[in-house]
């Protein structure tokens, strides 16, 4: 999700955003998964 699609969660308040991400990733470490779901196996064409 970008910065703008959380926005539009907190009522498309860009500060609230940024303030729970902040708070959120702090301490956090992200990891970046790349490639198809597996949950969505099912549902995608082959």
């Amino acid at each position: 999700m970008t910065s703008g699609q959380w926005a539009s969660i907190f009522n498309h308040d860009s500060t609230i955003a940024s303030a729970v991400l902040d708070r959120l990733l702090h301490h956090a470490e992200t990891i970046v998964i790349e490639g198809s779901s597996y949950r969505m196996k099912d549902q995608l064409d082959p």
